[in-house]
């Protein structure tokens, strides 16, 4: 109920209610998701504000573009310089504004009139206040607030893709770069057996056939080459752009190899509850759902009555007392009963709810299949390690034997050699893939992954041969 206040009373009671109205932050709510972003990450996400702490995220940048870049070190420089990152920050003050703005009273109207007739003069002057605003505006305010925790989550989500962004882009790179210095093994083994070919057949030990199977061979080689090398400058400048650096930066360092599988897999048993209980998108779902249902329930206490306006009076003219009063105002649910608003708003509620829903089987649809793929990539890359690397060695130097023992031609010797290379390529690309599984996991349960477990006598030991 609103208490009609006198004149002297009501320029204090604005001032105590406007004492509790939110304020906006310094930080419009970013270290709330930095906390949050960090217990998923690891990492620390910075919205650089002032030119002091530009230039200190610049000088963090150079400093970690001075060394081989790791993936931890790649996904930092994406938290502080992704623009695109610090473009969906600004989404938080935004929606801080909206919730401050709806947390504060309406303004209230003055009005004043003077008018002369004849030689009389007469003055009018009232003061309303909007009433069904402050009636509504605790109610307003709440919405705004969920509102504004709403959009905390999806920054952070948005946080979360642009890591698994990063770190795709990182393996995709360096493995790239670690299949190139393989494929021009093959291409140079193959540029040998060609020209070897061609030297034999102009003395005729060479028939044309296998002149012809080499020279394929080696075209061949020319080709995967090239695209391989196209495919490491299209990885490295994805890596470039999510990293948000320039030209002059874009000479950075990257490892030679991809990082050593873990020594176990991580046990997911209940990744399904894992996911549901800290998969942002569900929870920001979640809470959109409950906005909804108090809008739904301010739709419907101004079903009827969403225009009241409460007015105090003071008029005068010569020679008549003032007069003074008050004046209330209201809209006459003639035409409109607030039914087609109130049907709308059900609609939106129930949409956000189905949407909800849908929401949380999608999240575990997507742990299934991440899970599926996670446990077939590692499986896979160990089974290269394990197994295709050191029998294809084993075969390269049982191949070198037979040739220093005049047993076997040089032609069988470049084939193997090319058919090693290949080998290796194909583990390349396996790790790559287990790391790439790996990162989807991580963003199929909105969080890392948790620790594996410790390992078994059982667990077959990685073998102390060089790679070829």
């Amino acid at each position: 109920m609103f208490i009609f206040l006198r004149r002297r009373m009501l320029p204090a009671a604005l001032l105590v209610a406007l004492t509790g109205c939110a304020s906006l932050s310094a930080d419009h709510g970013f270290s709330a998701v930095s906390e949050i972003a960090k217990q998923r990450l690891g990492q620390t996400p910075l919205q650089p504000r002032s030119e002091q702490e530009h230039g200190e995220a610049r000088a963090i940048v150079q400093k970690l573009l001075q060394e081989p870049l790791t993936a931890d070190g790649a996904l930092q420089i994406a938290l502080l310089n992704n623009r695109s990152l610090q473009a969906d920050y600004q989404e938080l003050g935004i929606a801080e504004a909206n919730w401050v703005q709806a947390s504060r009273l309406p303004n209230p109207g003055f009005s004043f009139g003077r008018t002369r007739s004849g030689g009389d003069l007469k003055i009018d002057r009232s003061f309303s206040m909007a009433i069904m605003g402050l009636l509504t505006l605790p109610l307003s305010s709440n919405i705004e607030q969920r509102q504004f925790e709403v959009r905390k989550l999806t920054i952070v989500n948005r946080i979360l893709q642009v890591a698994a962004e990063t770190r795709n882009a990182y393996y995709q790179s360096v493995a790239a770069n670690q299949s190139i210095a393989y494929q021009e093994q093959v291409e140079s083994a193959a540029a040998a057996g060609s020209e070897l070919a061609g030297k034999m057949a102009e003395a005729g030990n060479f028939n044309q056939l296998e002149l012809a199977r080499e020279q394929a061979f080696h075209a061949d080689a020319v080709t995967q080459l090239t695209r391989s090398r196209q495919q490491a400058v299209a990885a490295r400048e994805q890596l470039i752009r999510l990293l948000g650096l320039g030209s002059a930066q874009a000479a950075m360092q990257l490892p030679l190899r991809l990082p050593e599988l873990p020594a176990q897999r991580p046990s997911l048993q209940d990744a399904e509850n894992l996911a549901m209980a800290q998969r942002l998108d569900i929870a920001a779902a979640r809470l959109e759902v409950e906005g909804l249902q108090a809008t739904l329930g301010l739709n419907r206490a101004t079903r009827f009555i969403n225009v009241l306006d409460l007015a105090y009076l003071h008029n005068s003219e010569p020679g008549i007392p003032h007069e003074t009063g008050y004046q209330i105002s209201l809209e006459i649910p003639l035409f409109d009963w607030g039914g087609a608003r109130i049907a709308k708003s059900e609609a939106i509620y129930m949409q956000a709810a189905h949407r909800l829903a849908a929401t949380a089987v999608d999240a575990q649809s997507q742990v299934r299949v991440a899970y599926q793929g996670y446990q077939a990539a590692y499986d896979l890359a160990r089974h290269y390690r394990d197994q295709v690397v050191p029998l294809r060695k084993r075969v390269s130097d049982e191949y070198l034997l037979r040739y220093n023992g005049m047993l076997s031609s040089v032609f069988e010797l470049l084939a193997d050699a090319r058919e090693q290379a290949s080998a290796v390529n194909a583990a390349i690309d396996a790790n790559r893939d287990f790391w790439l599984a790996d990162s989807e996991m991580q963003l199929a349960l909105g969080g890392s992954l948790p620790p594996p477990a410790p390992a078994s006598s059982s667990s077959p030991a990685k073998p102390q041969g060089k790679q070829p």
